[in-house]
């Protein structure tokens, strides 16, 4: 890379939109659409992404190359990880039959509210987090503030370079592989999706694992919609298998509006805003400062994705 640091910013939807003389002479991109061939961009040496996942980009041909490629995975976990614990708390404290009385508007007679409205107990009861990294760890941390039990699953250990801003040290209870998926599935009351999406986990949740569920149990997706296959999910929330389901994320999004699952009495949806945070874009700004001051000294990157793994 030269002396001199030349930027330049494009409102760009793909690779055409930007002018060949600027890919050309690129040794950083910073972007979420735009993933040039080594032919087009032949100086380029690292791509920030300005997306947690990196599902979009294994199909280009950028993902072929040798070009290390970084995540904005993990900047604020702790936003995404207190929306686990809110749906969590909705499910234990009925609030989505509550806000259906009040748009009713009815009062319940006191058997209705002793019967049906009577709080779940949260202490004793465990949560199975399937991707424990940071934010699955944040929130171990606070379900274990409440009391729960803890199982995290994980596809290793830890992977270098992972760590950026605020990651809890904290240990779940326990954690087991992708092999331990069934066994944590039928132990857990709660089942909270923070894995990325890959190859590997596209259908994690599928009949099979539907059916390894511990009757009743509450689903919190904040993962990616490829996660879990919604035609399975269907099924196990109309049995009853899977007692309730908060979804951030879906298969197609916007989640088209003749969904089931816009009408499907045990779904909480909200529109993928799990991971929003007030101080987004400081947590970003100051990840890629940091990658890039690594970038020019030689150094280790942070949030590198490692490809066989796929995130």
């Amino acid at each position: 890379m030269s002396d001199g640091i030349a930027v330049h910013k494009h409102l760009a939807a793909s690779v055409e939109d930007v002018p060949a003389e600027v890919l050309a002479r690129t040794d950083v991109l910073y972007t979420s659409t735009v993933f040039p061939t080594a032919e087009q961009a032949p100086r380029l040496g690292w791509v920030q992404l300005d997306t947690s996942g990196c599902d979009h980009v294994r199909t280009t041909r950028l993902w072929q190359s040798s070009t290390p490629i970084t995540t904005i995975g993990g900047v604020s976990p702790k936003p995404l990880a207190e929306y686990a614990l809110m749906m969590i708390l909705a499910h234990a404290h009925h609030l989505p039959a509550m806000v259906k009385l009040q748009n009713e508007p009815r009062w319940p007679d006191f058997d209705h509210r002793w019967n049906r409205l009577m709080p779940r107990m949260l202490p004793g009861a465990t949560v199975g987090i399937v991707g424990y990294g940071r934010i699955g760890r944040e929130i171990g941390r606070l379900a274990q503030a409440f009391g729960m039990n803890v199982i995290g699953m994980r596809r290793g250990g830890g992977r270098s370079g992972e760590r950026f801003g605020e990651a809890p040290e904290n240990a779940a209870t326990e954690v087991v592989g992708r092999d331990g998926l069934h066994d944590l599935l039928g132990r857990s009351d709660y089942v909270v999706l923070t894995v990325p999406y890959t190859d590997a986990t596209h259908h994690l949740l599928d009949h099979k694992a539907f059916a390894a569920m511990r009757p009743g149990a509450a689903l919190i997706n904040a993962a990616r919609g490829g996660v879990v296959d919604e035609t399975a999910m269907l099924r196990a929330l109309r049995s009853g298998r899977l007692g309730f389901a908060a979804l951030d994320v879906f298969a197609t999004e916007p989640l088209p509006l003749d969904s089931p699952l816009w009408n499907e009495p045990n779904v909480l949806i909200t529109p993928h805003v799990a991971g929003f945070s007030p101080a987004y874009h400081e947590q970003v700004k100051a990840l890629f400062t940091e990658n890039l001051r690594r970038f020019i000294a030689g150094q280790e990157l942070l949030n590198l994705v490692d490809r066989n793994a796929g995130y």
